[in-house]
């Protein structure tokens, strides 16, 4: 699922005239406290970030005047909340709260039900999962037919089972279906508001919301400015959207990218083929101490233009210090494409990177026509290179071991030219 920040999630809600409160997204602290002017005080300054429980960890701030929002922003921008780094915040107009809600819409892809769920709670706010486990009598729940759409009695229906009087019904269902409508229109996985609060003057607010978009239909909605339609919890790197480039343009075969680690020295660039297999090498080298930059995966047969563009970025990476690909599968394609495609990456990546490691395990069709591929085109090549077949799929641990052995002798030749 593509997350979505909680700005872009409430413009969205506005579209379809749900309230939300009066407010402004900036970058800088002066512009906070201009925003803070305009609206009137006392405001909310939020820290726009892919991550719940802001408050708690401090991603929340308080302002009675535009001063206080300028150094509640300055605080915000640039430091780092729940590993995130905040780039972004939200300057709202503090709402007068009566009472705080729930809303949510999920899918649920169980055979019994396969269909979107209307969550209604009369809890809101700050840990609501814990809250709704100890008191499961406050939250209602309703799996929706998708061909008649949401109802307004069924609404109806799960605010009366909670209590809530007459008079909030047609303004609340109002607000739930509309919610509904955006969940259908934007192809999205998950789209809640909570707190949904009813102020004192008796109106719904929209106070916080989260919604994430299905990675597949990312692409019918270019207007929500996404990046890279790729799950994740924070925002993308400058190379993972470059690597969603290639595949957003050329879907024969899988390419996925993702840095685990960046700023480090001494990372291990981490290329799979598959799934299960490779997430096992991964393991292993971790388990012998070695820290793995990125997970990256080429299956499903992709060409060698493909694998060669995954074996640049992957060496792009600062900090890399030796290259490993865990071929963990009897693939069924064509293995000498990836040969192909790593041969010229090698080729023009590290040339002038002596002793630098590169392991490579390799299985399934054309697997003896990859290696010979291999070892002739990297012969040349002043690399330290282990290329390994079918026989060494079971035997990850002594490859995780060679890994190391060839990264220590790499490190001990640079110290050696740096002494």
């Amino acid at each position: 699922m593509t997350r979505l920040f909680e700005y872009q999630s409430k413009s969205i809600l506005k579209g379809v005239g749900v309230k939300t409160p009066e407010g402004e997204v900036v970058e800088s602290p002066e512009d906070a406290g201009k925003v803070a002017s305009e609206i009137g005080c006392p405001v909310v300054v939020k820290a726009q970030i892919f991550a719940t429980g802001r408050f708690k960890a401090g991603g929340i701030k308080f302002a009675n005047t535009p001063e206080e929002a300028i150094k509640a922003a300055d605080e915000l921008l640039g430091s780092e909340i729940k590993g995130m780094e905040v780039k972004k915040v939200l300057v709202e107009k503090k709402v007068d709260i009566d009472k705080e809600y729930y809303v949510g819409i999920i899918v649920d892809d169980s055979y019994k039900v396969r269909s979107p769920v209307v969550i209604l709670s009369s809890i809101g706010g700050v840990d609501i999962e814990e809250i709704l486990q100890k008191h499961p009598d406050k939250m209602t729940k309703k799996a929706v037919d998708i061909f008649y759409g949401l109802r307004s009695y069924d609404v109806y229906n799960m605010a009366i089972k909670l209590g809530f009087s007459n008079e909030l019904l047609s303004p609340l269902s109002q607000v739930v279906r509309k919610l509904y409508e955006v969940f259908r229109k934007y192809d999205c996985s998950h789209a809640e508001i909570n707190p949904l609060v009813l102020t004192k003057q008796g109106e719904f607010i929209a106070v916080d919301c989260r919604i994430s978009i299905d990675d597949s239909s990312v692409v019918l909605h270019p207007e929500l400015g996404i990046r890279v339609a790729r799950e994740s919890f924070r925002p993308p790197t400058k190379l993972e959207e470059i690597a969603w480039k290639v595949e957003e343009q050329d879907y024969r075969g899988i390419f996925y990218f993702a840095q685990i680690r960046t700023g480090e020295e001494g990372l291990i660039g981490f290329h799979g083929i598959g799934g299960g297999g490779a997430m096992l090498a991964m393991d292993e080298l971790t388990k012998h101490g070695l820290k793995i930059a990125n997970y990256a995966d080429t299956s499903g047969n992709p060409t060698a233009s493909k694998v060669y563009r995954c074996a640049k970025i992957i060496l792009s990476q600062p900090g890399i210090e030796g290259y490993f690909l865990a071929g963990c599968v009897m693939a069924s394609q064509e293995q000498w494409h990836h040969a192909h495609g790593l041969v010229k990456a090698f080729r023009e990546e590290l040339k002038d990177k002596p002793g630098f490691p590169v392991l490579i395990l390799i299985a399934g069709n054309k697997e003896k026509e990859s290696i010979e591929i291999l070892k002739k085109g990297l012969s040349d090549l002043p690399i330290q290179l282990e290329i390994y077949g079918r026989d060494y799929i079971y035997k990850l641990d002594y490859l995780a071991k060679r890994m190391k052995e060839m990264v220590e002798k790499y490190r001990e030749m640079r110290r050696g030219k740096s002494a």
